[in-house]
């Protein structure tokens, strides 16, 4: 068992923590733009990877929408349990809208996406990828929802999430893939290049954010949130994929895709909407690195 953790530990987690870190490391000196790197790769790297993953997958539509019925599932009990334990801990109704952000909203991209085809192959990677898109936008009506609540803003904001360019990109993919058409050389090549730029630079992006956090208080709260993300997430996925019949590849990639730790969007949305901004970005800091032991432990035993 040992020695099946230090393999999981090297040749799946480090990688993955070793493009973080290169990030955090030159970030600062090279001048690098945490927002350039992350638009860079919202608008032009991550619409070009789902097209291509989609346009020439194959795969069940009946899977397809037990997957997204079982992960919609489990962002709303992350949500209830969010709001639950803050309420439980009597906090204010500002962080019991952080608490539900951030039980929410999980990096399935930076994170997600690689971890999964390191552990489970590229066959995982469709299902992966369409876990990815639902928990986006479950997450953004949720945080958006949430954040809004304890403002009294108005909920037409959540009405952006139609224009997430990845969601854009799902209806060309779509349709090529519906109507069996060949994809241009020229367009499948092109994509084809900036769709396997993504993950490396959203994780390098990651590192350059996290490294722009100048204070980190680790109260009891971030220790709480950060647990109802990371064993929080992994148990209730782990009790609801039961009765909607996925195995395989299927089963594993929304577990996994359940258990990571909080995107560094929450904390975009919470400077957005004011709502705790520095409690929420110290979270995605800490929740990244314990997750190091979490998603060790995590990949090996399931």
């Amino acid at each position: 068992m040992i020695a099946q953790l230090a393999e999981i530990f090297f040749n799946v987690i480090t990688p993955v923590f070793a493009l973080v870190l290169i990030g955090y490391l030159a970030g600062p000196r090279l001048g690098l733009q945490a927002r350039t790197l992350s638009r860079y790769a919202y608008f032009i790297l991550i619409p070009c990877f789902v097209f291509n993953v989609i346009a020439t997958a194959e795969f069940d539509l009946g899977v397809a929408g037990r997957m997204v019925a079982f992960i919609l599932l489990v962002e709303l009990a992350c949500a209830a349990l969010g709001f639950a334990i803050a309420k439980l801990l009597r906090r204010t109704a500002e962080m019991t809208a952080a608490y539900v952000l951030i039980a929410t909203f999980g990096n399935v991209g930076n994170f997600g996406l690689p971890l999964i085809e390191f552990r489970l192959g590229s066959e995982a990677l469709l299902p992966a990828t369409i876990y990815f898109l639902a928990i986006v936008v479950i997450a953004f009506v949720i945080g958006v929802g949430v954040a809004n609540w304890t403002s009294g803003g108005s909920l037409a904001a959540i009405t952006a999430v139609l224009k997430t360019p990845a969601l854009i990109a799902i209806v060309p993919a779509a349709l090529v893939n519906g109507l069996g058409l060949e994809t241009p050389l020229l367009v499948s090549r092109t994509t084809g290049l900036l769709g396997a730029a993504m993950v490396p630079t959203m994780l390098v992006a990651l590192g350059v954010q996290l490294a722009e956090v100048k204070q980190i208080r680790l109260s009891a709260d971030v220790w709480i949130s950060s647990a109802v993300r990371l064993l929080g997430g992994a148990a209730l996925a782990l009790l609801i994929v039961v009765p909607f019949g996925l195995t395989g590849v299927e089963r594993g990639a929304g577990i996994f895709q359940a258990a990571m730790p909080t995107a560094v969007l929450a904390s975009i949305i919470a400077m957005e909407y004011k709502l705790l901004p520095d409690f929420v970005t110290t979270v995605v800091l800490f929740s990244t690195v314990a997750s190091v032991i979490t998603l060790t432990l995590l990949l090996a035993f399931v």
